[in-house]
């Protein structure tokens, strides 16, 4: 079974640790830097689980979130939402746009592999 994951993050820490915990588990994870261009990769190869993170150069990770949830090819695809504020505010709008789980940072590396998990086995719906 593919276990394909886009992480679209533009901190270099961040992507190596999230590459290293997935991988490990068996996880092909394919990352993608710009907010700008993010729609255009994750349409033309939809993963698996999307991984995205709010504060992207070119255009925020709820703008994305915005654009991918109005394409029917991409709806309903599993989005783990990451944030380094974490403020109501955040969450909020994750939850209006249709996240399906939200985490902030710093996240403890095993709650990444479990929801990236749950995410790919449908036992989240939306936040």
């Amino acid at each position: 079974m593919s276990k394909r994951v886009l992480l679209v993050e533009d901190e270099p820490n961040i992507i190596e640790a999230i590459r290293f915990i997935l991988s490990r588990d068996g996880w092909s994870v394919e990352t993608h830097l710009d907010g700008a261009t993010a729609v255009d990769r994750i349409v033309a190869a939809p993963p698996d689980v999307l991984v995205l993170d709010v504060m992207l150069p070119g255009k925020s990770g709820f703008d994305i979130l915005k654009e991918i949830r109005a394409d029917p090819a991409t709806a309903a695809l599993p989005v783990l939402m990451l944030t380094a504020k974490g403020q109501g505010r955040d969450r909020e709008l994750a939850e209006r746009y249709g996240a399906s789980c939200f985490m902030t940072k710093p996240f403890a590396n095993a709650e990444v592999l479990k929801t990236v998990n749950a995410l790919k086995s449908g036992a989240f719906g939306r936040v």
